[in-house]
């Protein structure tokens, strides 16, 4: 377990101020915020990079506040890999356990064991230079995992892959937080946040402003921030299935959504933004592919607009102007019709 107990760094820009949360063992923990935010600092003064001007670091029952680095059983993954370009692959992972106990042979075995793990065993004796970034962002994780750290520190791992990178990087970091690494991920993306963490801590300026799980931190967003930032209140565990050759995301016992994707039948979660929900006060023919009728339960004035919450079975999240409130005589207690395009659902896969 790693707590962190009110940490304080001031800088003459920028301050850390009061940061304190807790990442249990087997936790992945997001640290969500955006650029500028104090995520990297906060993850320096862990691994020992930046030491605090106030507050402790516990790891277990153990403080590590003014801890050597080497002593701390931390892994640290750069954003930008850090790797030694005139080692090769083997060499920039055994460089890891350089002044450790172990023999030569022992230390070819841990590379070749943690290099199979993460399927990058025939890279072995390439240079960086010749890597992809999804294959040296592999090395830069091999070269962390195999000092076997108690919590694996991640810097915005998948800011600078493609599409199809991040979803392979994405399944191999599930993999090692399934196999019982801890994990403690900093990112600016609510996608990788909700794809990925178990809990979530969201950072404004310096401070934790919310801490929770997932559906906590989306579903109730307890600042004006929070619900701009994180962008989204409609999220939901779906699970994908095909009907009469069409995608559909079941979300309760007896609701399914038409969205479009070519991911096979899996667990995961289906986001819709409030804007792209149409309200209207009856049924009627529309181009959109999902259309349920609900009751209001909420309505909220925010900076952005009128927020609705709508049961259909799930609650659901309405973003209108106050002349459409108006317009369509909405109130709480009454019955309005939801209607949102395939195309507007969109799916995340888990």
């Amino acid at each position: 377990m790693l707590r962190l107990n009110k940490i304080a760094k001031n800088h003459p820009d920028f301050s850390l101020v009061d940061i304190s949360f807790t990442v249990q063992k087997g936790d992945y923990f997001i640290l969500l915020g955006e650029s500028g935010a104090g995520k990297s600092m906060i993850l320096e003064t862990i691994a020992g990079l930046v030491t605090p001007d106030y507050g402790t670091l516990m790891l277990d029952d153990r403080d590590i506040t003014k801890e050597k680095i080497q002593r701390r059983k931390i892994g640290l993954v750069f954003q930008d890999h850090a790797v030694f370009p005139h080692l090769n692959v083997g060499e920039n992972m055994a460089y890891s356990l350089h002044g450790s106990d172990h023999t030569r042979h022992e230390k070819k075995l841990m590379v070749s064991a943690i290099a199979n793990q993460l399927s990058i065993g025939n890279l072995l004796d390439r240079r960086p230079a010749s890597l992809s970034g999804g294959e040296l962002q592999r090395v830069a994780l091999a070269r962390t995992l195999i000092q076997k750290p108690a919590i694996l520190l991640l810097d915005e791992p998948l800011a600078s892959l493609d599409s199809r990178l991040k979803a392979e990087l994405r399944a191999l970091l599930r993999k090692l937080h399934r196999e019982g690494q801890t994990i403690l991920h900093v990112t600016h993306d609510y996608e990788e946040a909700l794809s990925l963490g178990t809990k979530i801590a969201v950072i404004h300026k310096g401070s934790i402003v919310q801490e929770g799980t997932p559906e906590e931190v989306f579903h109730h967003p307890k600042t004006e921030f929070v619900a701009h930032f994180v962008g989204v209140r409609n999220f939901f565990p779906a699970h994908l299935v095909q009907k009469n050759e069409t995608q559909l995301a079941q979300i309760a016992p007896n609701l399914f959504i038409h969205l479009l994707t070519d991911e096979p039948e899996e667990e995961g979660f289906v986001m819709i933004r409030g804007e792209d929900i149409l309200l209207s006060k009856e049924a009627i023919e529309t181009s959109a592919a999902n259309s349920f009728p609900g009751t209001v339960l909420e309505i909220v004035a925010t900076t952005h607009g009128i927020d609705i919450t709508i049961d259909i079975g799930i609650h659901l999240h309405a973003l209108i102007t106050k002349e459409s409130l108006v317009k369509l005589g909405i109130s709480e207690g009454k019955t309005i019709w939801t209607h949102m395009k395939a195309t507007a659902v969109r799916y995340v896969g888990r």
